[in-house]
């Protein structure tokens, strides 16, 4: 394999530490030639000197070391034009990583997406725009990777339906009735992935998974009907396909984000990979079906789908400033649902035609949505 340049957005998350390790032990693969992240200034030069990168970017605040050469949100979308990479790969959280999954593609570079709000509020503009620039689209999430890696060996009228696995998060084995009142520590305990707070909370009520639905949508042209979620505690198997004669194909290993990392990064090759391997004797793998009063906000997604318009940025939308508010203790966990349902009914028919139109549209719904936990939120 050609040995790939690589840039790394949100290089000191949980996504980037794991990136780090990848390269570590892949040095003859891969070169770092751009390294981004928000806050974390003493991480980031850290990660920065360790790979000895020239092209550096703090996007959240000001930076105090004289190396770091880029700054600010403008700063990442500069340093992404400016690096000659061959991929980005983009772990930053939430809904500020769809720009710079757009300069990435405008710029023909590939890009290894774990930013899953990228597709979920830009859909079929974002795979328009990889389509146009012959950039590629390589998918992170564990989820998406393996439905990645397994569709591609049928053609897609053979695939009857893909089924996406989930944990269950920090609460699989509580009843309905206590969740009202957990904690936010208790919502961060994830029993099988490390993963940044956000995603962690995400996983907690399934939000992640509702996310994910929609962007497997997106990402593979499947329509929302074919797309299944099923619970899978142990996090063993990283999602299924059923293809039309009936069979199952899975792809299975221990829960470990260095695979998918890897393999996007060293598309269309695979390298040797010296991580732990699951051991088969005394592995049980079960499966439970979703319980949709536990999990109410799965639903939303596939609202989202069947009304199409700016639903999808609306899903994701009300979700983030949901979870900053059950974060910072002002509404109750069942209540993050509760605000995703309401942001719903205030109506989002919208035909998406520009980024321009998301980048607006998403700051309406935020807006609307801050003014719905003002009412709700518990003083």
């Amino acid at each position: 394999m050609k040995r790939k340049k690589i840039i790394v957005l949100g290089c000191t998350g949980s996504i980037g530490r794991t990136t780090a390790n990848v390269l570590k032990t892949n040095k003859d693969y891969f070169e770092v030639v751009g390294i981004s992240a928000h806050t974390d200034e003493s991480g980031l030069m850290k990660f920065a000197n360790y790979f000895k990168v020239k092209n550096i970017c703090l996007s959240g605040k000001k930076p105090s070391f004289s190396e770091i050469n880029y700054s600010g949100k403008d700063g990442v979308i500069e340093m992404i034009k400016d690096s000659d990479a061959d991929i980005v790969l983009n772990g930053i959280a939430g809904s500020a990583g769809l720009a710079s999954s757009i300069t990435t593609l405008e710029s023909g570079k590939d890009l290894a997406l774990a930013n899953k709000e990228t597709i979920v509020m830009a859909g079929n503009l974002i795979t328009d725009l990889a389509k146009k620039n012959n950039a590629n689209l390589l998918p992170v999430d564990s989820e998406h990777s393996a439905i990645w890696q397994l569709i591609r060996g049928f053609k897609k009228e053979h695939i009857a339906e893909i089924i996406l696995t989930a944990s269950g998060g920090a609460f699989r084995n509580l009843p309905v009735s206590s969740l009202k009142n957990v904690s936010v520590s208790a919502a961060l305990a994830h029993p099988t992935w490390e993963m940044g707070p956000k995603i962690t909370i995400d996983s907690a009520t399934m939000a992640n998974k509702g996310l994910e639905v929609i962007e497997a949508h997106y990402l593979f042209d499947i329509p929302a009907e074919k797309i299944k979620i099923a619970l899978h505690p142990k996090s063993y198997v990283h999602s299924l396909i059923r293809t039309i004669d009936g069979y199952l194909y899975s792809q299975v290993s221990l829960p470990d984000m260095s695979v998918p990392i890897l393999n996007a990064l060293s598309w269309p090759d695979l390298i040797p990979a010296n991580y732990a391997s699951l051991s088969l004797p005394g592995v049980s793998l079960e499966f439970q079906d979703l319980d949709n009063l536990k999990y109410p906000i799965v639903n939303y997604a596939y609202e989202a789908l069947n009304k199409q318009g700016a639903y999808p940025i609306a899903y994701n939308a009300a979700n983030e400033i949901a979870v900053e508010a059950f974060i910072e203790g002002q509404i109750y966990f069942t209540d993050i649902a509760s605000v995703v349902a309401e942001c719903f009914q205030l109506d989002w028919p919208q035909k998406i035609e520009s980024f321009e139109q998301i980048f607006s549209i998403d700051a309406e719904i935020r807006t609307a949505t801050t003014k719905i936990i003002e009412r709700i939120k518990h003083h």
